[in-house]
């Protein structure tokens, strides 16, 4: 089947749409609200992760020879390094240590019949203090080693 190359000026049209639209609002309206938890500024970011999501599985796809549309868990992280990069320091230890309270709270009373189907499909999403320890432990060593150096 043939791909409909109307795509090209279609996505062209859409980023200048983008940009059009970021270059005329200020930072307060890039907060406007965009429904109940989004913003502008967040639909934005979102279509940031997703273009570089797409920008990924072509590459791989590339490299590949055939198409590869890898698991959410392994390219996450690359995706959306400068969007987490872009959050103020402090901001961003805040939404973590909210995020972990609210998350151990809320598996604290979870059902037990079904956190163990949670548990029994991944079991990272209940023991949450795996994956906390291991990035808190390179913190940690990155910290040392920086102060000896």
């Amino acid at each position: 089947m043939t791909v409909d190359r109307s795509f090209v000026e279609q996505n062209r049209a859409a980023t200048n749409r983008m940009r059009a639209l970021a270059a005329r609002l200020s930072d307060e309206q890039l907060q406007h609200r965009v429904g109940e938890h989004w913003t502008v500024a967040i639909v934005l970011a979102h279509l940031a992760f997703l273009d570089r999501r797409a920008h990924y599985v072509l590459d791989a796809t590339e490299r590949e020879g055939q198409v590869v549309n890898p698991d959410f868990d392994i390219f996450v992280n690359d995706l959306v390094l400068p969007l987490f990069a872009a959050i103020p320091a402090r901001e961003a230890a805040r939404i973590a240590i909210e995020e972990a309270d609210a998350l151990d709270k809320r598996l604290e009373a979870y059902p037990h019949d079904l956190l163990e189907l949670v548990n029994t499909e991944r079991r990272r999403y209940v023991f949450r203090a795996d994956h906390r320890n291991e990035h808190l432990d390179e913190a940690e060593a990155a910290l040392k080693s920086n102060v000896t150096a």
